[in-house]
Order: structure tokens, then sequence, then C-alpha cells
């Protein structure tokens, strides 16, 4: 009695979050899918920015601070990689799955992350965790394209943006503060930094479990391991060698080894696309489509800009500012107003007008205009207050950005396709960031020494204390700036020329993240504007599918076929026709048109 009793709960519950015959959701369901997917999202986004803020006292922590950087290139590596990879997967056998399994692994890595006694350790887990967050941005988009229309789409994806603005700021309070405490319940702080997943990743999984039921029709497919494998040969040493490559040289033996086995990944993973046709991990056909093409160019240049970007401020307010990764995460507050402002005005109204193109546009310019105008504005001396409407104008830019993009290519592609091309352009997205960075540090550090030295120098010529300072070898015109604290520790009269000499490079870095972006302005011009479907991904699927059962049987078996793609056969909807009862299998969950629910 138990048993069945416990059964019918569950079934009840998937009926309730099941959509009607024509696979079309109520608010009420979407915004409760959303939850699960917001938290899930919000888990790799926040991971980001925690870590990032609290990697130095970890490293310190397991004596590994030359190792650093491999922590988070091994967790780039594989996210970066992974993430197409659940965009076709998810595409050929559902979303559900894949989804839950990525925050699984995402948990259990995080774990793992909290008990490591080396970076070697950490390093390694923070790979597996990887695995898992790169399927937690694509697929949380991917499957609000399955139930939502287009034209409904761009409201929803503005809590999205909500979520990765609202990380951008609580990332650096938390990592911050859990970084700064010796021990908490008698375990070093930095270790909740990863705890602190595990009770949100629960929270997710529970809900996504409970909540989210997508039809999905099997089919018999073809997996591309060849294309897999030739991605990850690419991606690999590209990835090390964006990472690693200021320490090692851009021309170095090691960077040019790097080269030329991603060039050869590149070339085999052409190849095995070009085999693989439409069961290709990204099949090459999708680049004759318009949107897809030039939104994937767009997305690498964006990427490259807007990541870019974004890095610099934090640095500004670090370094010359002396602002704690606390207070400065506090100081971004205005950025992410700006990019939650934006996304709500660009989801509202591309909803009541049907029009995307305008916003990747307008967005541009107020990027480019605020990098510009920044790079004019700061000095050493800049008030922070002053770069206020600047960070708006910033966020605003982002906000009118990443979603009207991914809504785009959603629109433009065939509803069974969904997912490759949200993850690609994701891909694609975090391909032009993790580029961007690694081109705006380098050219950070190549010119900071000068810059520096160059403000010494002058400042030394006007103020004999400087000049004395110099000569006693007390300063030697920039040193070592592998840390930059001992800046707000010098006097203010010898502080002041590093914070200009970092001030100029700045400068210099903001006008080529500018110019980098503007670019973007031309490729994006030539974005159609396609008028947006009025249905969503399950119920375009559902239409086709109906359409094809109507032609080839009877009317009772396209009524069964309809209502068995919208529904668990276990649990026949209230709707559903005697016949769809009797045609369709229940006791095996796959009914007689072969759908079933994740």
């Amino acid at each position: 009695m138990t048993q069945t009793t416990a059964a019918e709960r569950r079934g009840a519950r998937a009926a309730a979050a099941a959509p009607d015959a024509s696979g079309l959701f109520t608010h009420r369901q979407i915004m409760t899918i959303l939850i699960g997917l917001l938290l899930g999202m919000f888990l790799a986004a926040l991971d980001q920015t925690v870590v990032s803020t609290a990697i130095r006292t970890i490293a310190d922590d397991l004596h590994g601070y030359d190792l650093q950087a491999w922590a988070t290139t091994a967790f780039l590596i594989t996210s970066t990689i992974a993430t197409p990879l659940y965009g076709k997967l998810s595409d050929q056998y559902g979303r559900r799955g894949f989804y839950l399994f990525a925050i699984g692994v995402f948990v259990l890595g995080s774990a793992l992350c909290g008990i490591a006694t080396s970076m070697y350790e950490l390093a390694a887990f923070r790979a597996f965790q990887g695995i898992g967050a790169g399927g937690l941005m694509s697929l949380a988009l991917a499957i609000i394209g399955d139930i939502v229309p287009p034209r409904e789409r761009s409201k929803y994806q503005g809590y999205f943006m909500a979520v990765f603005g609202t990380s951008s700021v609580l990332g650096p309070v938390i990592g911050g503060f859990l970084a700064g405490q010796s021990s908490i319940v008698g375990l070093a702080g930095w270790r909740w930094i990863f705890w602190i997943n595990v009770p949100l990743g629960i929270l997710a999984f529970s809900v996504v479990l409970r909540v989210l039921h997508l039809p999905h029709t099997p089919r018999k497919h073809r997996i591309d391991w060849p294309g897999a494998l030739a991605l990850i040969t690419c991606l690999v040493p590209l990835l090390i060698v964006a990472e690693q490559g200021r320490t090692w040289g851009w021309g170095s033996t090691r960077s040019l080894i790097c080269y030329a086995i991603g060039v050869v990944g590149l070339i085999a993973f052409i190849l095995a696309e070009r085999a693989y046709q439409d069961e290709a991990l990204l099949p090459l056909r999708m680049f004759k489509n318009r949107t897809f093409s030039v939104s994937s160019v767009g997305s690498v240049v964006l990427g490259a800009g807007m990541f870019g970007g974004i890095l610099l401020l934090p640095q500004y307010l670090q370094v010359v500012h002396g602002s704690s990764p606390t207070a400065a995460g506090l100081q971004m507050i205005p950025l992410v107003l700006g990019i939650m402002s934006g996304s709500i005005i660009s989801g509202q109204t591309i909803a009541r007008t049907g029009k995307y193109k305008f916003f990747p546009l307008v967005g541009i310019v107020f990027i480019v205009a605020a990098m510009v105008s920044m790079s004019a504005l700061i000095t050493a001396t800049t008030s922070v207050w002053s770069l206020v409407p600047f960070m708006i104008l910033l966020g605003l830019g982002l906000g009118f950005n990443f979603q009207p993009v991914i809504l785009a290519v959603q629109n433009a592609v065939s509803p069974r396709e969904i997912g490759v091309a949200t993850s690609a352009v994701t891909f694609f997205r975090q391909m032009g960031g993790t580029i961007g960075v690694a081109v705006f540090l380098s050219i950070l550090f190549t010119r900071l020494p000068g810059d520096i030295a160059s403000a010494l120098k002058n400042a030394a010529a006007h103020d004999p204390r400087v000049a004395s300072a110099l000569a006693s070898g007390q300063l030697n015109g920039g040193g070592d700036l592998s840390d930059t604290s001992f800046i707000q520790k010098l006097p203010s009269y010898l502080g002041l020329p590093f914070k200009t000499g970092f001030s100029n490079t700045l400068d210099l870095v903001f006008l080529v993240a500018a110019a980098v972006v503007g670019i973007g302005f031309f490729v994006m011009l030539f974005l159609p504007q396609v008028a947006l479907r009025s249905e969503s991904g399950l119920q375009a699927r559902q239409s086709a599918a109906d359409a094809t059962d109507g032609g080839a049987g009877t009317p009772a078996e396209g009524a069964a076929a309809a209502v068995g793609a919208a529904a668990p056969s276990s649990v026949p909807p209230a709707s559903a026709p005697v016949e769809g009862e009797a045609d369709g299998g229940t006791a095996s969950g796959i009914n007689g048109s072969g759908t079933r629910r994740d």
C-alpha cells in the first residue's frame, strides 16, 4: 500500500509538471522549472568568482603558490570541452538526465575540492568539477528554449542574467569572507568555498528531479567519438597556452608545440564532422545558417572584449584604490545593476515587438563608449564614484548582448538542434573570453614595468624624496609585480607613481578592448532579423511529430502519438483519448510513437 501510494504521488507530481497535449507549459510550470535551472546556473557562476578571489589564500595553505594557475586551467579546460558535448548529447537523448548528471558531478567535484590536501589534488578535483560546470549554463538555456516560445523567451532569460550579475557581486564578497577566516568549525575557511556548493547543488538537483519532465523521442544515433577526441586534442593545448603563455613566452618552444597540436586537432575535428554529417558533434552545415555563423563569430569577438573589460575593473579597484576583493565586489554593484536592467529592458521589448537585432548593436555602442570613457577618465586619483555612470553603461551594453544573441540562434535553427546551437554559441563566447583575458593580461604585464618606470622617473624629477628612494635602491623602477600589495604599504609619494603607471597601462588595455568589441559591431550588422516563432522548441517538435503521424497512420494513431509525446505514458493526462491508452504501452514507459519522458 505504501509503495502504491508513493508511486501515485510521483505520478501525480509528474502529471502536474507535464505540458498539455500540444507541448505548452503554463507560466507557473515554467517558473517552477526555472527555479531549478537558476540554482544550477548560480552554482557555476558563483563558483568561478568565489574561487578566483580566494585562490591565492588556497595556494598558500596548500604550499603550492607557483601551481595555483593549474587549478584554474584544469577547470577551464574540462568545462569548455564539456559544453558542446552536453549540447549535442542532450539533443539526441534528452536534457533532463544530462542536466541532473551535470549537477551531480559538479556537487561531487566541489566536495572533493573541499578535502584536497595539495594543489595537484585540487587541480584534479577542479577538472572533475568542470565536467559538471560545462553543462549547467548551456543546458539551462537550451531547456528554456524547449519550453518557452522565442517571442516570450527573452523575458525568462533575463532571470539568468540577473543570477549571473548577482553572482559577480556575491562571489568576491563570499570568497573574501571565507578565505579570510582562519577556521570555521575547526576547518580552514577556504574549504567552505567549495562545500557551500553541496547543499545548494542538492537543492537544485531535487528541484530539477521533481519538476522537469520533458517529452523526448528516442532515436538511434551514432555518437561522434572521433569528433569529441579531435576537439579535446585541439582545445586542451590551446587553453593551456592561453593560460600559461604569458609565463612561458608566446613564442617559446612549449607554446609552439601547443599551437601545432591544436592545429592538428582542428583539422582532425573538421574531417570528423564532415564524415559524421548530421550526427556530428557540431554539424558543419549549421555554419551555412547565416544567423548561426554571424552569432558564433560575434560571440568570439564580444566574449574577448567583454570579459577582458570586466576583468580590468576589479584590477583597477584593488591595485590603485587598495580595495579588498570583498570591497571591490561591492563597488562593482553598478555594473551588475546595469546588466540586470539591460536584460529586463531588452527582454520585455523583444517580447512586445519581436525585434532583437537592435539590442546587440546598441549594446556594443554602449560597451565601446563606456570603455573609451573609462580609458580617458581613469587616473591614479580618479574617484570610484565618477566611474559609476560608466559601469552602469557597460552593464547595459552587456545586458543588451547576452540573451538576444542566444535567442536569435535558438530561433533560427531546427527545434531538434536547440541544444547544440545554444552550447555552440556559449562555447564560442567562452573561447573568446579565454583568449581575451590571455591577451589583455599579456598586454598589461608587458607594458606595466615600462609605464611604472616612466612614472617613477617623472616623479623623481619633481620630488627629491622619490629621487632619493630610487638612488638608494629602495625602489627598483618596477621590480617584481607578482604581488602588488606592497603598493598600499608605501608612503603616498612613493605609491602614487606605481598607481599612475598602472592606470596608464589600464588606459591602453581599455582602448584595445574597446577596439575588439567595436569589431563585433560590424559582425553583428550581418545578423538577420528573423521573425520569432510563436511555438517553443517542444511545441515545434510536437507539431512536426503530429504532422508525420497524421500522414502515416490512422487518426486514432495520430492522436495516440500526440498524447504520448506530451505526457508520460505511465501517467496519461486527463485529455488522453482511450485509443491512446490502448496503443501506448504504458507498462514500458514508451508509447506507441516511441516517445517517452526524460
